[in-house]
């Protein structure tokens, strides 16, 4: 089944994040309690999950961005999207993927992007599969 998410799912976010580039399931601070409040009272925040027999499977966030230019429509970026080792070839993120599209054409998005770091062909193929191409923009990045 796939959805957004809700407040009761940050425990297995959190541990399906492990699947992506995590190293470690951050500590149940104040902090952590206050981001996810704020992703959760933010209606351009939308986190997608596919939930398999009780369990997150695979998930995506699509963040609605509003904008000036293009008609004054705005945009949607997509991140961390990631399935479960064992859940993977199964489509599961193709359908996260397909679900975060609606939410941008439902929000009149003019475009979406998406940034990855990986290089692996099979990673690539899966973005391509999934409607995104690599040509028309070339992406920076600064780290902070």
């Amino acid at each position: 089944m796939i959805r957004e998410a809700n407040a009761k799912d940050l425990d297995a976010l959190l541990e399906l994040y492990l699947h992506l580039h995590e190293d470690r399931i951050p500590a149940m601070d104040e902090h952590l309690a206050q981001t996810w409040a704020q992703i959760m009272a933010d209606p351009n925040h939308h986190l997608i999950v596919y939930e398999e027999n009780g369990r997150l499977v695979s998930s995506c966030v699509c963040v609605i961005i509003p904008n000036l230019t293009a008609g004054i429509r705005p945009y949607a970026f997509v991140e961390n999207v990631v399935t479960h080792a064992d859940f993977r070839q199964r489509g599961y993120a193709h359908a996260c993927l397909a679900f975060a599209k609606e939410i941008a054409e439902k929000e009149n998005c003019y475009k979406m992007m998406l940034l990855t770091g990986s290089k692996k062909p099979e990673t690539l193929r899966f973005y391509e599969s999934a409607g995104y191409n690599s040509s028309d923009k070339t992406a920076f990045i600064q780290w902070l």
